[in-house]
């Protein structure tokens, strides 16, 4: 149902610490304006000891909220309701306010969808997941969505890598769990194997691995590299060496964010929408 007609002037943010180096505001004013909608649109500093004041003071203007890390776990507590693939994931990086009730949503699981879907990537590929938090459950929530799999996850907290291989059990998908190696050859080893490879770590975080990646091979794999700025990561700069193909985080910033805003607006906005607004 349409949320867009009843109320002219509504307000939604992306709250964070730091965030203003965000695109959503971009994105999200720009389909307000595709919409005909006069709503705002903002980026607010928000740390996680802050988050159930922010919440508790939202008035009635307010329609949504997008979070990001660390926010995305934090926010759990504090909502009404929670769709089960948020909950499933424990990761909510969406806020519908609704009749004064919060009700939390993960819509980076249709981002990451739509970017696997995008680039054909097909049912029973085998993946690897760089990481071992929200994002990476996410990942591993998509993956299984698509049917790729089996899945190996490459985590540096065992207790993360545990937690992953429960969620693919619940999903129907193969996880394994191995230890993020220092020795980047054979990191670059069990990369160049997969057919996609998702990086969910922060920027900087899979540097190290670029200078041994793919030494020596060639692929013709995917990697979805979740970073957006800086970009192209080093990373992402020796897959396309090697031959890979490489989607970026501004492909699952623009999925994510059209599901963001039917559910805050209840309408929906064309992808090549969003896309404008990125390269104005």
């Amino acid at each position: 149902m349409s949320r867009s007609g009843r109320v002219a002037d509504r307000r939604a943010a992306v709250l964070g610490s730091p965030v203003a180096h965000s695109l959503s505001p971009r994105l999200h004013r720009a389909a307000y304006e595709w919409l005909g909608l006069s709503w705002t649109y903002d980026a607010i500093d928000v740390a996680t000891a802050e988050l159930p004041q922010f919440l508790a003071a939202l008035g009635p203007e307010w329609v949504g909220l997008s979070l990001t890390m660390p926010l995305k776990e934090a926010v759990l507590s504090l909502l009404d309701e929670v769709e089960p693939a948020a909950l499933l994931t424990r990761a909510v990086n969406t806020v519908v306010v609704e009749s004064g009730r919060l009700l939390g949503f993960n819509t980076d699981i249709d981002g990451l969808v739509d970017v696997l879907r995008r680039h054909d990537v097909r049912a029973g590929s085998s993946s690897v997941v760089l990481g071992g938090g929200a994002t990476a459950r996410s990942a591993v929530a998509a993956l299984a969505r698509v049917g790729v799999g089996p899945v190996t996850a490459l985590v540096r907290n065992p207790a993360a890598g545990d937690e992953l291989v429960a969620l693919g059990a619940d999903l129907g998908v193969d996880v394994a769990a191995r230890d993020w190696l220092p020795d980047g050859r054979a990191l670059g080893g069990i990369l160049a194997a997969a057919e996609v490879v998702v990086s969910t770590v922060p920027p900087g975080g899979a540097d190290p691995l670029a200078a041994h990646l793919l030494v020596g091979r060639t692929t013709t794999s995917l990697l979805v590299d979740v970073v957006y700025d800086p970009w192209p990561t080093p990373l992402a700069r020796a897959w396309q060496r090697a031959g890979g193909n490489v989607a970026g985080g501004r492909e699952l910033l623009v999925g994510q964010a059209v599901e963001q805003v039917r559910l805050m607006t209840g309408e929906p906005v064309p992808t090549d929408v969003l896309w404008a607004a990125l390269t104005d």
